[in-house]
């Protein structure tokens, strides 16, 4: 038996441990998918891959290292981990959509321009494809936002949600409005909350419609210029309708 421990155990590790690189690669992860989604490649110079950890249900582990240069305004990609469960509920009849998100840097450039956020999608219809003529608004909740900005403008601050304080950001992108909540308390790297506080918010004083379903919600990195190596200790997501 001793002979063959170390062979089972490099093929576990195999099997957990994987990394992709091609511009719009993906892969399965338990209740996710992980996506590289490097949209913006083509205003930069630079590479990224990204690498599963782990995947148990409805927690997930995972890391990006990025390195990208020129157009310091410009998001460059949006490694992310996208729901397969946590969809398809109107926000009226939400009941709770609790999420947890432990992550650090593990290096980064000095002057890295970044953030690390929540990219939640509502439409009109139950189902609908992330950024698609199916999206009536994009949610964005940033726990760390270095350097870059949101879409549009900020328009409202001091906003208390989630035992946290944000400014919200606003602005048009293709057929879809954009509401950003940028964390005003620097890098939140331990988030628990529900997500249904923030939606609530915005049905209540952004004249978001309570019949608009929660289509998809990403959670991943969007890098502008520097490089980093960015893990994701664990993050999970759930939506329970009442």
């Amino acid at each position: 038996m001793q002979g063959i421990l170390p062979v089972i155990l490099v093929f576990i590790s195999a099997v957990v441990a994987q990394t992709i690189s091609g511009d719009f690669d993906c892969m399965p992860a338990g209740d996710f998918t992980l996506c590289q989604n490097l949209w913006g490649s083509d205003a930069g110079v630079g590479n990224q891959s990204s690498t599963l950890i782990s995947a148990t249900g409805d927690t997930v582990s995972w890391e990006t290292v990025w390195t990208w240069a020129n157009n310091e305004n410009n998001v460059k990609s949006y490694a992310n981990v996208l729901s397969s469960t946590a969809k398809g509920v109107q926000l009226s009849n939400i009941s709770t959509a609790p999420t947890s998100w432990s992550w650090t840097y593990k290096t980064q450039s000095e002057g890295i321009r970044a953030d690390v956020s929540y990219d939640i999608w509502l439409g009109p219809a139950s189902s609908g494809t992330a950024a698609s003529s199916a999206s009536a608004y994009e949610i964005m909740i940033w726990l760390s936002g270095k350097g870059g900005q949101p879409v549009g403008s900020q328009t409202t601050t001091g906003i208390d949600l989630a035992g946290h304080t944000w400014n919200l950001w606003e602005g048009p992108n293709a057929n879809w409005e954009v509401l950003s909540f940028v964390s005003a308390d620097g890098d939140i790297t331990d988030f628990d909350a529900d997500l249904n506080d923030f939606f609530a918010y915005l049905v209540a004083n952004q004249s978001v419609a309570s019949t608009q379903f929660l289509q998809a919600v990403q959670t991943g990195t969007e890098p502008f210029t520097g490089n980093a190596d960015l893990l994701i200790n664990n993050y999970s997501v759930s939506v329970t309708a009442k």
